[in-house]
């Protein structure tokens, strides 16, 4: 018996004696069955969406056109001394008035699409692949309504600047997205020319994040943005098959991301000294998992590997794992907002639970909340479908 095989069973309580392996993964096979009601209600509520792109919203603060995605920085806020002056910084502090429109259609269609795609793993339903497919055409093929490759006007502050690079943040919901494009291709629910225009739209991204002044800075980025810069990518470069990105990616995490942000007890130093140290440790944490999860091979594993001092996804997990067990056992200072919001089902606990065949992560991860409302968490957790993953 694997010893992946012996884990499903541990989890599942079974007797580990005479047990064949299906063609399923365990884990999956598992996770679906623990899951299967609850990906079944997101589906079903998926099915019900109509696609709605980001043309369907207009802020007259964007430089950009109809197509072009939008957001406001989210810390930054009107001078009570001066309205009309550009706008101050209040680190963690969210400014209620700012346009999130386009981010949060974006989070709908990744809501939309991961959960349609779990629909199907979880039941072989096709209806799911094709109501996905309409989403998908909305908005990285169809003139009217398509969202432009790049984002040049994200993360916009009043009076300083009509893009940042730092809004490339935005865009980590696209990774389910693509997730669900890989499951639906495999399954053949994609049509070839629907394909190649998903291909080409993802490979045009790719393209700017890779070249762009505003996407080099953001891969240069020391903390969590650095991170999630690598993520996407290695999520988009697997959709349309870039080898050199994928390779440039896992030298990435493995010279830059975990030897300079990883202090050696596990912690991420950068993340502790923000405003909202929790929500930020658990959010780079999230992200790195999802690098491993997305790169590992038997060749390379990514989760195995390690710099100085042990320093490791298996060290990572271990700081942070007790204090979603138990928050108030926290020995630093409490999120300036969303503190009690936090924590929820953190892919880097279900990840590591399938990484490291570790029963305790996987119960724990189970006994989170696995369908967040509250709009701030849904903007830091782009991995909600785990299934879709497996």
């Amino acid at each position: 018996m694997t010893p992946l095989l012996r884990f499903a069973c541990l989890l599942a309580g079974w007797c580990v004696c005479g047990l064949t392996l299906r063609a399923q993964s365990p884990f999956l096979t598992q996770l679906i069955k623990d899951t299967k009601p609850a990906v079944i209600t997101r589906a079903k509520w998926a099915l019900q969406q109509a696609p709605q792109t980001i043309t369907a919203f207009h802020c007259s603060r964007s430089a950009g056109g109809l197509h072009d995605f939008y957001s406001e920085g989210d810390y930054w806020w009107p001078d009570p001394a001066n309205r009309d002056s550009p706008y101050i910084q209040r680190d963690g502090q969210t400014n209620p008035d700012n346009f999130v429109a386009h981010r949060l259609a974006m989070i709908k269609l990744s809501r939309v699409m991961g959960a349609l795609a779990a629909g199907y793993v979880a039941t072989k339903d096709n209806t799911y692949l094709q109501h996905a497919l309409l989403h998908a055409k909305a908005w990285f093929k169809d003139p009217a309504t398509r969202m432009n490759p790049s984002l040049l006007y994200a993360q916009a502050i009043k009076g300083r600047a009509t893009g940042r690079g730092i809004g490339i943040i935005d865009t980590i919901h696209l990774m389910e997205v693509v997730q669900a494009l890989r499951i639906m291709e495999k399954a053949g629910a994609i049509p070839p020319a629907d394909l190649e225009a998903f291909r080409n739209w993802f490979s045009s991204y790719l393209e700017w994040l890779t070249t762009h002044p505003y996407g080099k800075d953001e891969m240069n980025a020391a903390n969590n943005h650095g991170t999630c810069w690598v993520m996407q990518v290695a999520a988009f470069a697997r959709f349309v098959g870039n080898q050199t990105l994928i390779d440039f990616c896992i030298s990435r995490y493995k010279t830059v991301l975990l030897p300079s942000q990883m202090a050696n007890d596990g912690s991420f130093p950068r993340e502790l000294k923000r405003t909202k140290p929790y929500g930020y440790s658990l959010f780079n944490l999230d992200a790195m998992s999802t690098i491993c999860q997305l790169l590992s091979t038997k060749e390379n594993n990514l989760w195995q590997y390690t710099v100085e001092n042990d320093r490791g996804m298996a060290k990572g997990i271990a700081f942070l794992s007790p204090y979603v067990k138990n928050k108030s056992t926290w020995p630093y200072a409490h999120d300036v907002m969303y503190w009690n919001n936090w924590p929820v089902a953190q892919p880097f606990l279900i990840f590591g639970a399938a990484a490291f065949q570790n029963v305790d992560y996987y119960r724990l991860w189970r006994s989170l909340d696995q369908d967040p409302r509250e709009e701030e968490v849904l903007r830091n957790l782009p991995v909600r479908n785990p299934v879709i993953w497996f």
